[in-house]
């Protein structure tokens, strides 16, 4: 440690966390000791390739081709998902698939290629394998889609886990997205990116990488197809992204690269190949479906840390009801807690808390708890207690409890990777419920532990159960997270079997969707950080997680009052729209900034539960078929290769296109246009793309366009459900769907399909039912008529 070092001790983190001082330093060291007992030493190393084809055996969609230093399996699903894994590996186990592994295709077959090499042909994708290794990912039609090198291993002369590297290539054309949450995206330019979930220890902004929600998933879009590959495995690693050029140099295409090292685990990898909608229809009946929130959570949400007690609470949320401000949802963070304690309540600050949750509920507000994983290590604490009982806690090599310093002081960590762990900590969720809770938000669960220097979260020496197969940190870091949410939802489903939990993290990993969804974290307050507010959700939403939102406002600092309105004019059409902020960060009530922003957070306010029902119709559609509420422009033409490159807009659903203004004084925006007419919801003029269009933006509002034809479910006057159609173009059927839903519990509601054709001035609407189409059951109101 030099004296940089030492610096960085006594304000490492910023907020909160100078007050940690020495101990931070301290847990450094100690983390430090533990990794020099506990990890292997990396000596001599073997390399090795897989050498040359030896002979195949077919099988179950695909089979076993043999080289004479690895075996390959190849697997292609009944649903069109390609699995290949190296040394024999097959799909499972994996935190990532949900349940069994898929159904293998009957009808695909194993052949020989030409050249001594084999091919496995189904009928959406062929897969051609060298006689040295190599694979290719083809269309039915031949066009190749990916090309993987043969891999390379570093095995330790002296045993270990494997270094791998996997080289890919891709069209010149391709565009590259996801990874999980990045905040320089959504498109991933020429870069390195990390697969190591981490809490930056700061408000981040677009520069800052990696962050709390990695993943090894890319979606791949290009004019031939669009594709997702996902590497299974859980370990450190990078992806370095080269984008390609057509006509490069000598007038060839210079292809797209990619290169995956990873530190351990087995290479093995899902790709999928069709369209974007395709593409996620098939990664969530892999991955598991996305939990869907009760309708509350789709509506406006507050938190702060600091409320100060239940007065303070109290005095906020009349300060929405006294100014017609519609809120569903009241959070708790971290300093509602008993010394920082989880699952404890500062009785001081709180006395009769459930008193407060029941009086909130009735006028239409649920409270929110935060969760942290990190117990603190002191006899007497309930929870700390009944963990040691079990022994629960996540022990170094040595046999020792591994102790982190958090917010409540030094700190063990339940080893989420062990079933009996997860079943433990499910029931904690027990206090919660009684004291009025509705949902909860896990937070530090990359999870982190303060530290002066070197990285904040465990040794990786730590030992983990990993579900009876034995691990360690490097193997368990990336899921631990994910392990958690599904304690949590699991423990919720089983305490309250008649609601949907609410369960959102900060960090995850590939499959997080089946317990719930992520926020951003600690986005930092200023136009950068809200440029990274959007690229998050829609990268996650590329990943199969269709369920998150930043903190409105940003985490840190005092927004001005133009940027905080302009970030919650965005929030109004993100699928979590929570304010936020921390410890000494500015407040985030609406009136805090003026009468003019007031005026203009009320009408986006009222927007957002205007469009409630179409929220919770792209919940029910995100879990029956993975895609995202919010997505990128090119969803529906991917192969329109200016919308690919169009990262200050997004689609809601298929029928709002939505434009934010996201940097300072702009009183006009341009918006690109997918095909087709769209219209102004405002002042209902049409404008048709493909094209660029200049708006108004006034502070009022930003720009919103829906699509002609559109059927969108909207709130009406009179809280009933209404259909807000709007002119579809003559000669042309446009249409919708709509999901009507109890609110919470687990019945699945019918989809309800609309049509709309144009006859003359007229707008005809029909409900189309399996015995034939029938008048609409609700109030239909047509606009863009003129």
């Amino acid at each position: 440690m030099d004296g940089r070092d030492l610096v960085r001790s006594v304000s490492v983190g910023g907020s909160g966390r100078a007050a940690q001082g020495l101990r931070t330093v301290r847990a450094a060291w100690r983390r430090r000791r533990i990794d020099a007992a506990g990890l292997p030493r990396r000596g001599a190393e073997r390399a090795r390739v897989p050498g040359r084809v030896l002979g195949a055996e077919p099988g179950p969609g695909g089979g076993v081709i043999r080289f004479s230093r690895s075996d390959l399996r190849i697997t292609v699903t009944v649903s069109g998902a390609v699995f290949w894994g190296w040394d024999g590996a097959g799909p499972q186990p994996s935190y990532a698939l949900a349940g069994a592994a898929p159904e293998p295709d009957p009808r695909a077959v194993l052949e020989p290629d030409k050249d001594g090499g084999w091919r496995v042909v189904a009928e959406r994708v062929t897969v051609v394998v060298s006689r040295h290794g190599a694979l290719q990912v083809c269309t039915p039609g031949g066009v190749v889609l990916r090309r993987e090198m043969p891999p390379r291993w570093w095995e330790p002369a002296d045993g270990g886990p494997a270094r791998w590297l996997q080289r890919s290539e891709v069209a010149a054309d391709a565009r590259f997205f996801g990874l999980g949450g990045r905040a320089s995206g959504p498109r991933l330019r020429e870069g390195v990116y990390r697969l190591w979930n981490t809490d930056p220890g700061r408000a981040f902004g677009p520069g800052d990488d990696p962050l709390y929600v990695t993943m090894p998933v890319q979606l791949v879009v290009a004019d031939a197809a669009s594709h997702l590959v996902f590497h299974d495995t859980t370990w450190d690693g990078t992806v370095s992204l080269w984008e390609g050029e057509e006509g490069a140099g000598s007038g060839h295409d210079r292809a797209g690269r990619c290169e995956l090292r990873m530190d351990g685990g087995p290479l093995r990898c899902w790709v999928m190949v069709g369209t974007p909608a395709r593409v996620l229809l098939t990664w969530a009946s892999l991955t598991g479906a996305p939990a869907l929130p009760p309708a509350w959570a789709l509506g406006h949400q507050h938190a702060r840390w600091g409320f100060g007690g239940e007065q303070e609470v109290r005095r906020v949320v009349a300060g929405y009801q006294e100014r017609d401000l519609p809120l569903d949802a009241v959070h708790l963070d971290v300093d509602h807690y008993d010394g920082h304690r989880v699952f404890t309540v500062d009785r001081e600050r709180y006395p009769k808390l459930p008193v407060l949750a029941e009086e909130l509920r009735r006028d239409g507000v649920r409270l929110v708890s935060i969760v942290d994983p990190a117990v603190k290590a002191v006899p007497g604490d309930a929870v700390y207690d009944s963990g040691s009982a079990l022994d629960a806690f996540v022990r170094d090599g040595s046999g020792r409890r591994v102790r982190g310093e958090v917010w409540a002081g030094e700190s063990v960590f339940p080893d989420f990777t062990h079933a009996r762990v997860r079943k433990w900590w499910g029931g904690l969720y027990e206090e919660r419920l009684g004291q009025g809770f509705a949902g909860f938000w896990h937070d530090m669960n990359e999870p982190t532990s303060f530290s002066a220097f070197g990285e904040t979260t465990l040794p990786r020496s730590a030992r983990h159960a990993v579900e009876g197969r034995g691990g360690d940190h490097r193997e368990a870091h990336n899921v631990y997270a994910l392990c958690m949410a599904r304690a949590g939802y699991e423990g919720l489903r089983e305490l309250s079997p008649q609601e949907r939990p609410f369960v959102f993290s900060r960090s995850g990993w590939a499959g997080m969707q089946r317990y719930g969804g992520t926020w951003s974290g600690d986005v930092a307050t200023g136009w950068p950080g809200l440029r990274a507010s959007l690229s998050l959700v829609l990268g996650l939403g590329l990943c199969g997680v269709p369920y998150s939102g930043p903190d409105v406002g940003g985490h840190d600092g005092s927004p001005s009052p133009e940027l905080y309105l302009r970030w919650f004019q965005l929030g109004a059409y993100l699928p979590l729209f929570r304010t936020h902020a921390g410890p000494r960060a500015g407040r985030r009530e609406p009136w805090e900034f003026g009468a003019e922003v007031l005026g203009h957070a009320r009408a986006a306010l009222l927007e957002r539960r205007r469009l409630l029902p179409y929220f919770v119709t792209l919940a029910h559609l995100a879990r029956r078929t993975g895609a995202p509420y919010v997505r990128p422009l090119w969803w529906g033409s991917p192969e329109d290769r200016a919308l690919r490159d169009c990262e200050d807009a997004f689609l809601l659903g298929d029928q709002l296109l939505v434009a934010p203004v996201l940097g300072p004084g702009a009183g006009r925006r341009a918006v690109r246009l997918p095909r087709g007419r769209w219209y102004d919801t405002v002042t209902e003029e049409a404008y048709e793309g493909p094209g660029r269009v200049v708006l108004d933006t006034p502070l009022s509002r930003i720009p919103v366009l829906a699509r002609a034809g559109a059927v969108v479910p909207v709130r009406g006057a009179d809280g009933e459900l209404e259909l807000e159609v709007w002119a579809p173009v003559a000669g042309r059927t446009g249409g919708g769907l709509v999901v009507r839903d109890a609110g919470d519990g687990w019945a699945e509601p019918e989809i309800e399909r609309y049509a709309a054709r144009r006859q003359g001035r007229r707008v005809v609407v029909t409900w189309e039912r399996e015995d034939g189409a029938a008048a609409p059951p609700h109030p239909v109101r047509v606009r863009g008529l003129g």
